[in-house]
């Protein structure tokens, strides 16, 4: 009996605003978002008394966001220097002639890629951008290099490195 081929990986996409249309949110339901937001780790009693409803009625809430797909995962916060990986760099990656199995190829392998933190496909003059961190110059050439200039398609990478980042306020 033959061998079936290997499943490729899961890979976690940010769904498209077509992929289905926005779930509608009452102000209760933002106001459980923005304050997971700011504090991931605050325990349901806290949530509803900020939130202002009963801890039966946030618990129903957070899991039908959940469920809904609204709230995808509650994600730590890393410092990456203290993991031993100080440098970023966003590298911006085209692809020549924009074959769909080159591209959805990428998709699949860059999550893979150790120092990978993100993977943007974008509009304009690069395909995508792709959010790294490595713990040392040479490091981030070997990675850029060995990793991702190296898949199939692509013709041309420029990485910049990342001197500091800030993140918008959540609400």
């Amino acid at each position: 009996m033959p061998t079936p081929p290997p499943r490729p990986p899961k890979v976690l996409r940010t769904p498209r605003p077509t992929d289905r249309p926005a779930p509608s949110l009452d102000d209760v339901d933002r106001a459980i978002v923005a304050a997971l937001q700011a504090d991931g780790r605050m325990p349901n009693s806290e949530l509803a008394r900020r939130v202002g409803v009963a801890e039966s009625t946030c618990s129903a809430r957070l899991r039908a966001l959940r469920e809904r797909g609204v709230i995808r995962g509650i994600h730590a916060d890393v410092d990456l220097t203290a993991l031993g990986r100080p440098i970023q760099a966003m590298v911006a990656l085209r692809f020549a002639g924009h074959v769909r199995a080159n591209l959805e190829a990428f998709r699949a392998a860059v999550v893979e890629v150790p120092g990978v933190i993100a993977a943007y496909h974008v509009s304009g003059a690069t395909d995508y951008l792709v959010h790294v961190s490595a713990e040392s110059a040479d490091a981030l050439r070997d990675l850029v290099l060995d990793e991702l200039t190296s898949r199939g398609g692509v013709v041309h990478a420029e990485t910049s490195l990342i001197f500091d980042s800030v993140r918008a306020a959540r609400g």
